[in-house]
């Protein structure tokens, strides 16, 4: 019973802090406030150094708001990929970035609305490549034509070999 009613008042408390979001067009007129911006993410969008971008219009240029992933925070957030397409809220602080408001995603906590229960990121997804390699598969390099010399059984140089003398 407890547990059903702690369930519940976490469920409340969820909805309470992301039920006054802003759309993401007017996070611009917030700069340095902590608030809740929702909209549609239109694409997923991987920029340099592994760096995701979550674009809320057609042309990212035009957009006056973004949503920034660091590599190093993907594994906390889960496989944001699959918020293309989906209506979301996020609660952080609005900061400006090159003439936009973007807030950061750290944790899948600041999340809300279609993206709540993201899954992991695939076992085999490795950020530092960028999705094209398997983290910890490993190729042994190819040996060059290197002829080497066989060891054989010794043979000895200086006559046969003597064991111990029996009386």
């Amino acid at each position: 019973m407890k547990n059903a009613a702690l369930i519940l008042f976490a469920v409340i408390c969820s909805h309470a802090l992301f039920a006054s979001c802003l759309p993401f067009d007017q996070a611009r007129n917030h700069l340095g406030e902590t608030q809740c911006v929702t909209g549609k993410v239109v694409r997923v969008k991987e920029g340099n150094r592994g760096v995701r971008f979550l674009d809320f219009c057609e042309d990212y240029r035009l957009c006056t708001f973004t949503v920034v992933v660091f590599p190093y925070d993907l594994k906390k957030i889960g496989d944001i990929r699959q918020l293309a397409g989906k209506m979301i809220e996020i609660r952080g602080e609005i900061k400006e970035y090159d003439d936009r408001a973007e807030i950061i995603l750290e944790s899948s906590k600041q999340l809300g609305g279609e993206a709540v229960m993201l899954s992991p990121l695939p076992k085999n997804f490795d950020v530092e490549e960028r999705g094209h390699f398997s983290a910890g598969s490993f190729r042994a390099s190819k040996s060059r034509n290197i002829k080497r010399k066989k060891k054989g059984v010794p043979t000895p140089a200086s006559g046969p070999i003597e064991g111990p003398e029996s009386d």
